[in-house]
C-alpha cells in the first residue's frame, strides 16, 4: 500500500484554547475524559519532546496499556506523539491483545486553534511502521473512531463548562 489512511477528526469546543489545552495535557483533567467508559490511570506524564505518557485503562479486573513518547509539544497549539497501541504493564510494545492486527504505532498530531472564545482541535492519526495487514486494519476501523473520541470529547464539554464555571 502506498498512500496510508488518516484518521482526521475536527471538533470546536466552546472555551478558550488555554483552557482546552490544559485539558490535554494537565494528568489531573486528561484521565476525566481520556478513555470514556475506563478508569483511566496515569502512570507517568513528561510534557517534553522525548517525555512519555503512560497510561492505563481498567475495566474492572482488566486493564489496557498504552504508551506515549511525546515528538513535539508546542503549548498551546500543538502536540505530536508516536502512540504505542498497546503494552504490557511495564510499558513493552506488544500486539494488541484485543485486535491482532490494530497497528502498534500510531503518529498522532493534535492541534488547537483559537477563534474567539472558542477552540477549533483537529486530531490526526496515521499508522507508522505498519503491515499491510495493520494498514488494512485501522483503515477499517476509522469510520468507527469517532465514537470513542466523540465519548470523551462529549465528557470534556462537561468538564469545560465546570473549569469555566469556578474561574468566572
Amino acid at each position: 500500500m502506498n498512500e496510508l489512511p488518516e484518521y482526521v477528526l475536527e471538533r470546536t469546543f466552546d472555551a478558550p484554547r488555554e483552557l482546552v489545552w490544559r485539558a490535554w495535557t494537565d494528568p489531573d483533567l486528561l484521565h476525566r475524559w481520556y478513555g470514556p467508559g475506563a478508569e483511566t490511570i496515569i502512570h507517568k506524564f513528561d510534557l517534553e519532546p522525548g517525555g512519555s505518557w503512560l497510561n492505563e485503562m481498567k475495566w474492572g479486573a482488566n486493564s489496557h496499556f498504552q504508551k506515549v513518547i511525546f515528538q513535539e509539544v508546542t503549548p498551546p497549539s500543538k502536540l505530536v506523539w508516536h502512540h504505542f497501541s498497546s503494552t504490557d504493564s511495564a510499558w513493552n510494545d506488544i500486539a494488541n491483545p484485543m485486535m491482532a492486527d490494530w497497528p502498534r504505532l500510531l503518529l498522532t498530531t493534535v492541534t488547537f486553534e483559537e477563534m474567539g472564545d472558542k477552540t477549533k482541535v483537529c486530531l490526526t492519526q496515521v499508522p507508522l511502521e505498519a503491515t499491510d495487514a495493520e494498514i488494512a486494519c485501522f483503515a477499517e476501523a476509522m469510520a468507527g473512531m469517532d465514537k470513542g473520541w466523540g465519548s470523551g470529547y462529549t465528557i470534556m464539554d462537561e468538564m469545560l463548562v465546570e473549569l469555566q464555571a469556578e474561574n468566572s
